[in-house]
């Protein structure tokens, strides 16, 4: 007897299994690709993206810290708007300050720093 089974005219031989899909043709259909790209342009190219919100986040961060800022400086001026109103002795010393004003019997001296020279 041979080791090969007998193969009678009836029988057909055993013809190889048919060819196997793609994991990918499997498990992922062409809706599915179309709704995973749409989703990955919104995310990542479209102009609400992610980029795009994180960057407008930055912006308007930086523009609190600038506004915040601003209001300071103007509670600032506001209040000395207030107090120079009010007492005759800020005035004068502002005046004499900023302005290099003087009275009528004073001389004025005005010294400058290396530091002030090069501004």
């Amino acid at each position: 007897m041979s080791d090969q089974p007998e193969t009678s005219a009836t029988q057909q031989p055993v013809s190889p299994s048919p060819r196997k899909k793609a994991w990918w043709r499997r498990y992922i259909t062409v809706p599915a690709a179309v709704g995973l790209g749409v989703i990955v342009y919104l995310t990542f190219f479209s102009e609400n993206s992610i980029t795009q919100r994180i960057a407008y986040q930055r912006m308007i961060d930086s523009l609190t810290v600038c506004l915040q800022q601003h209001e300071d400086s103007l509670a600032y001026y506001r209040d000395l708007n207030r107090r120079l109103f009010t007492d005759p002795a800020l005035m004068e010393q502002v005046v004499r300050e900023q302005y290099n004003m003087k009275r009528a019997h004073e001389d004025v001296y005005i010294m400058q720093s290396n530091n002030e020279k090069s501004k």
